[in-house]
């Protein structure tokens, strides 16, 4: 049981705002400690509600709160108001473009951070930051001769120098290209398991936000339309994150050896063991996210025999739903760890799959994504 005084306040957010042809609803309980994704398409109000969040727009009818301090409060709350501008909220912000200081180098861009912050209150070694980053090496490079992911990291550092006590992030991978981007996500996953900071990660690509956020809030038309997390969002049938060719859920799992003859590693999750291709060894007691896509899951009766696919995991249909014409989702449950796979009609006719049906998922090791 969590002790009372270790328990850390959420992030509570409620946020109306009208535009022409556009009107914000949101009410939010977000974790106060991790990553929390605001995820949809464009033009659902991801970006409007960090902003409004940050103070950058004001939402006439708006209550935030972080970790027990207000922030906003148009009267939701007691009659009173308050409304503190953004340079008195302890948040650090990362566009999607870096918006570094062209004059500055790097260490005057993360200083010109550092100095926002009374000595008192610096929480954030830079020292740490620049390792956690990997940017010591940039230290007197201007930003132009940096390239996309290197003055993103560097952004990220800035935001981080003001210690804040929240941390926004908009799209901030958006503009990289995918070896870029591929660059990037380890930092990010870096400084979520070295600095307690809450990270509010605004993304419309799903393969960001399964690797990266534990709590989701799933947006349409400026409402909220589902949280929870992630990993549970993803997964329902009932929404749209799970429909597609781009359906997939993620498996957390620990390794427990790394085979460097074939390049596999095996890992342990609740409901079994995967093997996975990977060039870079990972050392045993690793804790690993796996992303699943529903497109590389098969289905059959029985164990098949003398077959190339690696991973055969017992499993039992809980749920179906018609994808598209010709094509079902079909939920699985592996002991506790929740899997799609995505089969024709014909299959599901043949196969007279239905829920409470004992299968085998078949996935193949290189599909999987780490």
């Amino acid at each position: 049981m969590t002790n009372p005084a270790t328990t850390i306040p959420p992030i509570e957010v409620r946020l109306q705002l009208q535009r022409s042809g556009f009107a914000l609803d949101v009410d939010m309980q977000l974790p106060g400690r991790g990553i929390t994704a605001l995820f949809g398409p464009s033009g659902c109000g991801k970006t409007t509600c960090l902003r409004a969040m940050a103070g950058l727009e004001h939402a006439p009818l708006g209550w935030v709160r972080v970790h027990g301090e207000v922030w906003q409060n148009d009267g939701v709350q007691d009659g009173l108001c308050i409304w503190r501008p953004p340079h008195q909220r302890a948040l650090g912000y990362v566009f999607q473009d870096s918006q570094l200081f062209d004059h500055l180098d790097v260490r005057g861009n993360i200083h010109y951070g550092l100095r926002r912050t009374p000595v008192a209150q610096r929480l954030v070694a830079v020292e740490q930051l620049v390792e956690l980053l990997g940017i010591g090496a940039l230290m007197e490079r201007k930003p132009a001769t940096l390239s996309g992911g290197e003055r993103q990291r560097v952004a990220i550092a800035r935001a981080l120098a003001t210690s804040p006590r929240l941390l926004l992030m908009d799209e901030p991978l958006a503009a990289l290209d995918a070896q870029r981007k591929a660059e990037v996500l380890p930092y990010l996953e870096r400084l979520h398991s070295a600095l307690d900071i809450p990270v509010v990660y605004v993304s419309h690509a799903l393969d960001e936000v399964a690797r990266l956020a534990e709590h989701m809030v799933l947006l349409s038309a400026g409402r909220v339309r589902a949280s929870g997390p992630t990993a549970e969002l993803i997964a329902r049938l009932d929404l749209p994150l799970a429909q597609g060719d781009a359906a997939a859920t993620v498996v957390t799992g620990t390794v427990i050896e790394h085979a460097p003859q074939d390049h596999i590693t095996c890992v342990a999750f609740a409901g079994g063991k995967l093997l996975l291709v990977s060039p870079q060894a990972r050392a045993a007691g690793d804790t690993v996210k796996l992303r699943v896509q529903a497109r590389d899951v098969s289905l059959a009766l029985t164990p098949p025999q003398d077959s190339s696919i690696l991973n055969i995991v017992p499993a039992t249909v809980t749920e179906m739903r018609e994808d598209s014409p010709g094509q079902w989702m079909v939920a699985l449950q592996a002991g506790p760890t929740r899997l799609l796979a995505r089969v024709t009609q014909r299959s599901v006719h043949t196969l007279q799959l239905r829920p409470g049906l004992h299968v085998v998922a078949q996935i193949k090791g290189i599909a999987i994504v780490n």
